[in-house]
């Protein structure tokens, strides 16, 4: 598997279709990280996506028959974390990836915070932040 911020000609925002959640990271009170998989030019790549909890709430709602039993693990496991990060996972075959249908991500390339002042160009992170959410819409 490929990181996705390899597959990219420049650090432009773009799209990702086909995405599927294998974990949702909780990485203190504010911000969660989801691990996914996209399929970029025909190969799998991974990345991971920075949120605030507002923004995986409208993500969960698009993940279909799922997204009730998402929402309570979520609100489940935010109830009773004791430790942070604290991370569900999905990559199981009885906890297989969330599937996004007819979704897709407008990202944003996330670059280091502090960088060396010899080196001219930073390389961003394989981390992303979401711009917008697009649904397809039948016709």
């Amino acid at each position: 598997m490929n990181r996705l911020i390899d597959a990219l000609v420049d650090d432009a925002d773009f799209f990702v279709e086909h995405v599927q959640l294998t974990a949702i990271v909780f990485d203190n009170t504010n911000d969660v990280t989801l691990w996914a998989t996209t399929v970029f030019d025909d190969d799998l790549h991974f990345f991971h996506l920075g949120l605030e909890f507002q923004a995986l709430d409208v993500i969960l709602r698009l993940a279909g028959p799922r997204a009730e039993a998402l929402q309570e693990q979520v609100a489940d496991a935010l109830a009773t974390v004791t430790d942070w990060p604290c991370l569900l996972e999905y990559n199981t075959e009885a906890s297989p990836p969330v599937v996004l249908p007819d979704v897709a991500l407008k990202l944003s390339c996330t670059y280091p915070a502090d960088t060396d002042e010899d080196d001219e160009e930073a390389m961003p992170h394989n981390i992303f932040y979401l711009e917008d959410i697009y649904l397809r819409l039948e016709s």
